[in-house]
This record gives structure tokens, C-alpha cells and sequence, in this order.
């Protein structure tokens, strides 16, 4: 572990919430926030408390059935961030080792130590795309690997997962006896049918599914408030989850449980919404990629961030300069171990874009010149 359990922090997290904001907030990955007078709320439906047990019935089922598996595969969480704790904190005992994507969300990074994982890295590089190179995470399986672990869509490139690409994934970890997570909490912005669910491709296997999946409302809808995200994962191992967290959050907010049901009722309103913005917010990105010489940038076909790297110039003073002179803030590159990059996000609303990229050229003029 690289620091005592008890003053172990996720570094990334302290600087979104604290230091994140801007005038320009490029830094965002999650849709913009559905306002209140956006959201279908129907007051006579709200309660604060109900009878205890393992899942709220009426969101299991809609759950089950957005994710497009059975119920008992399902267990509710609060957000992403928690699912993976939830999920990792079942598969995971101390001295195991797990094998995580580099660059990643680095808040996984700290959960695996924290919990007080051996871990390993196999890179994602930008030379390729992103891609996971099957046969070096092959190489790197022990017999002691118990989980790898992959964000889908790649968190910070945006970069998909093709289906062979997991299938192959599946198949290696079913050989070294692992299982696989997969943060899932930007894949539903890819259009239908491009980029399947890693679980729906492990039952097609034959053998037992290796895929543990976490997903949320907060990425691709705009509903963080909601803290509505899940864990899907065998019966078996679903089960033990909801019973490891008796011992985390016991019961979640119950409103919240309504109103999450009530969202996944409207969720195609919610995902036109998401679309619509993208679909004017992209055009502004590629005209921005292709002005700038001076930025190298892998350009997914979906998403809601891209990872540009500098060509020049020393990256903090860059972020400083963006910060305190063109109010903007984008996420520096060594959150996620690349220092050379930044993570931006096009995620907002589309006049606080344009102008954070005007800005944001006008700080790399000014470094190009210095």
C-alpha cells in the first residue's frame, strides 16, 4: 500500500470538489445538471421512509430492465464511485492482486490500496488509440490476479472497448480464474448497438459470466443529484454485495429511490436531452482540435471528454495560467499518471463551451509565445 490505510485520500476528488470550479468549467465529464422544472416529478409519489429489506422492488425492476438482466443480478448503490467500492470491497481480500488500465480514474486506483490490494498496471497508450493490447494483459496475469479492472467507455480518452476486445478479456480472465469489472458509467453514450454490454457479451461465453459491471444516472443523464448507480454481477456474488453493505450504507435515501424510479421511467426524454446537447457541442470541439497545431488529440467517435496532449510548453503553468487569467479549468493530466495531457470536458452547456475554448486557445497562444 503506498501510504497508511488511515490517511489515504483521493486526490482527484479533493480537486474536483475544491478546485474544479470556473467561470469556464471545462473540467466537467457528466452532463449538465437536469434543472428541477426539467424533471418529471410527481410530489404525490414521493415518500421518506419504507419497509426494510435488500432493493427498493420498483427500482430493482426498472433497473434490471434498463441494464437488461434479471433482478437478482442487480444491486443498487449510491453513484459509480460507491458501486465500484461495493463491488471491489466483495471480490477483493488484502494481498490480492488486481490489474488495472493506465490511465484510469484514478479514484480506483486508491479504492484497490485502500482495500489493500496488490496492484499492477497494463497500459492503454495514446500511440494506439487507447486500445487494450490483449496480449501484454495476458502477460501480466499471475495466478494470483483476482480482478481486472476497465473503464468503458475509457476514462479519460473516451476510447470504446470493442466487443471482440472483451470477449477476448472474458476468455483470459476465465483461464487465470478472475473476474472482470467494468465502469460502465459513460457507455450508454455511445448509440445503440455499437457498444454492447460487457455482461450481455460474458453470458454469451457459455461458462460462468466473469463480468461485474457498475454503471449510474450522473454520466450520460445529468442526474447526479439522484445518486442512482448499480452493480450488475452474478446471483451469487450480488448477494453477498448487498450483504458486505450492511456494513457501508445499510439503506439509501428512500426519496432518492423514488425519484430515481421516476427518471428511469422518462429516461429516453432524459438521453434526447443528452444528444441534443452533444450533437451541438461536438461540431465546437473538432473546430477547436483542428485549429491547434500544438495539441495531439485521439478523437473518439463518442463521448463526453477527449485527452489532448501539449506539444510545448510546462503543463502546470499552462493549467495555472488557464486558471487564473482565462478563468478556466480543465482536468491536468497527472490525475491520470500523463502529465502532458489534460482531460477536456465538452459535457456543458454550449455557450459556456465556446467561450472556455476560446480561452482556452488564447492560454496556449500566449504559453507559445512565451
Amino acid at each position: 500500500m503506498s501510504e497508511p490505510r488511515r490517511t489515504m485520500r483521493a486526490r482527484y476528488m479533493e480537486w474536483a470538489k475544491m478546485r474544479s470550479a470556473a467561470r469556464f468549467n471545462l473540467a466537467t465529464s457528466g452532463i449538465v445538471s437536469v434543472a428541477m422544472h426539467e424533471f418529471p416529478l410527481r410530489i404525490e409519489e414521493l415518500e421518506v421512509t419504507r419497509a426494510g429489506g435488500y432493493g427498493y422492488e420498483p427500482l430493482q425492476e426498472r433497473l434490471a430492465r434498463h441494464a437488461g438482466v434479471t433482478k437478482d443480478c442487480v444491486v443498487s448503490a449510491e453513484g459509480t464511485t460507491f458501486a465500484n467500492h461495493l463491488a471491489m470491497a466483495a471480490i477483493l481480500a488484502p494481498g490480492d492482486e488486481v490489474l488495472i488500465e493506465q490511465p484510469t480514474y484514478m479514484p480506483v486506483v486508491d479504492l484497490a490500496e485502500y482495500l489493500g490490494a496488490r496492484v499492477k498496471r497494463f497500459a492503454r497508450r495514446f500511440e494506439n488509440g487507447f486500445a487494450i493490447d490483449v496480449e501484454e494483459l495476458e502477460r501480466a496475469i499471475t495466478p494470483a490476479t483476482r480482478l481486472i479492472v476497465l473503464t468503458n467507455l475509457h476514462n479519460p480518452s473516451s476510447a470504446p472497448l470493442p466487443a471482440e476486445t472483451l470477449r477476448v478479456v472474458a476468455e483470459t480472465a476465465l483461464r487465470a480464474g478472475a473476474l472482470v469489472l467494468v465502469d460502465e458509467a459513460y457507455r450508454e453514450l455511445v448509440p445503440d448497438g455499437t457498444a454492447p454490454s460487457a455482461f450481455a457479451i460474458g453470458e454469451e461465453l457459455g461458462a460462468e459470466n466473469p463480468f461485474v459491471l457498475t454503471n449510474s444516472l450522473t454520466k450520460v443523464y445529468g442526474l447526479s443529484g439522484l445518486r442512482c448507480g448499480w452493480i450488475v454481477a452474478q446471483p451469487e456474488l450480488a448477494q453477498r454485495m448487498w450483504l458486505l453493505n450492511d456494513l457501508f450504507a445499510a439503506n439509501p435515501a428512500h426519496a432518492a429511490e423514488r425519484l430515481s424510479v421516476m427518471a428511469l421511467d422518462n429516461i429516453g426524454t432524459f438521453g434526447e436531452r443528452t444528444r441534443a446537447l452533444l450533437a451541438a457541442n461536438r461540431p465546437l470541439l473538432d473546430a477547436f482540435l483542428d485549429s491547434r497545431s500544438d495539441l495531439e488529440c485521439f478523437r473518439p467517435a463518442a463521448g463526453t471528454v477527449v485527452f489532448p496532449r501539449l506539444n510545448r510548453g510546462d503543463p502546470e503553468s499552462f493549467f495555472k495560467l488557464l486558471r487564473d487569467k482565462y478563468e478556466t479549468t480543465v482536468v491536468p493530466g497527472h490525475f491520470f499518471e500523463m502529465p502532458q495531457h489534460f482531460r477536456l470536458g465538452i459535457s456543458g452547456a454550449t455557450e459556456e463551451l465556446r467561450g472556455g475554448l476560446e480561452r482556452l486557445g488564447a492560454a496556449l497562444d500566449e504559453i507559445a509565445r512565451s
